[in-house]
């Protein structure tokens, strides 16, 4: 199956992801195209790149992912395909493919000067292309040499001591859900069986299991399917009620039943 997922800042409003979509069926009609998001803020590589790394897992191995955040820097940084577990991703060469995974990718490629050129819209016109011909059976070897360099972003860590975890919140949902990066498996090896979870000028001192295990209105704290720790207000907008945004610091300070 050839497949091929997008994540941009283009917007629902303009021709932009249209124009790149019939880029890639021009070369091939029978491309499967999914959207991951078009609607990340403007040139915000961070929050895309969480977005990416939380889903790509889910589509099959093979899929090719085009990534169309800050391309036009591509003109002077390059433009690149990674081959990241089993996974293949295409776009510039300005940080976000190194927020994917903790480890390397297995294969990078620099796309050579004969597939570039000057262009206002290489998404459209250098990228698509590229993408549409990978997914569809080439290689990215075929398209350049290896890449000796690739651009390095440093994202938001955890600071894990025995008695602490201190994180950030890295996305804020369209329900104003804040996930933040304490991860489970951090949570669960640290985890004594008393603990305060705290934000703001709040504490709390327990996990749910489901977001409506607290009455609406009432803030819930749990563990989601991405093993990150999520704070929310059920069937309201936990960002705004908690006054909380992406970058927020968010702990978990552990009590030793000594």
């Amino acid at each position: 199956m050839a497949l091929v997922t997008i994540l941009s800042d283009f917007g629902d409003n303009d021709f932009y992801l249209p124009a790149v979509k019939a880029s890639m069926l021009a070369v091939n009609p029978q491309l499967n195209i999914i959207d991951i998001s078009s609607r990340i803020q403007a040139f915000d590589l961070a929050p895309a790149a969480f977005l990416l790394r939380s889903v790509f897992r889910e589509f099959p191995k093979g899929t090719v992912h085009l990534v169309a955040m800050q391309t036009t820097k591509g003109l002077s940084d390059g433009f690149i395909g990674i081959k990241l577990e089993e996974h293949i991703f295409i776009g510039p060469n300005n940080g976000i493919l190194s927020l994917l995974a903790d480890q390397e990718p297995g294969i990078m490629v620099r796309f050579a000067d004969q597939h570039i050129r000057e262009s206002s819209f290489p998404e459209k016109e250098i990228l698509a292309p590229i993408a549409a011909k990978v997914a569809s059976g080439a290689s990215i070897h075929d398209f350049g040499g290896p890449l000796d360099h690739l651009k390095k972003l440093i994202s938001r860590q955890t600071k894990v001591t025995r008695e602490e975890i201190l994180g950030h919140v890295l996305h804020v949902d369209g329900y104003g859900n804040l996930i933040t990066n304490i991860r489970q498996s951090d949570f669960e090896k640290l985890n004594p069986g008393s603990y305060t979870i705290g934000f703001n000028r709040e504490k709390l001192n327990r996990l749910n299991k489901r977001y409506d295990e607290v009455e609406p209105g009432d803030c819930f704290v749990i563990f989601n399917s991405l093993g990150l720790l999520e704070i929310g207000i059920n069937q309201g907008n936990g960002s705004g009620l908690l006054g909380l945004k992406h970058d927020s610091a968010v702990y978990v300070t552990f009590h030793s039943n000594n």
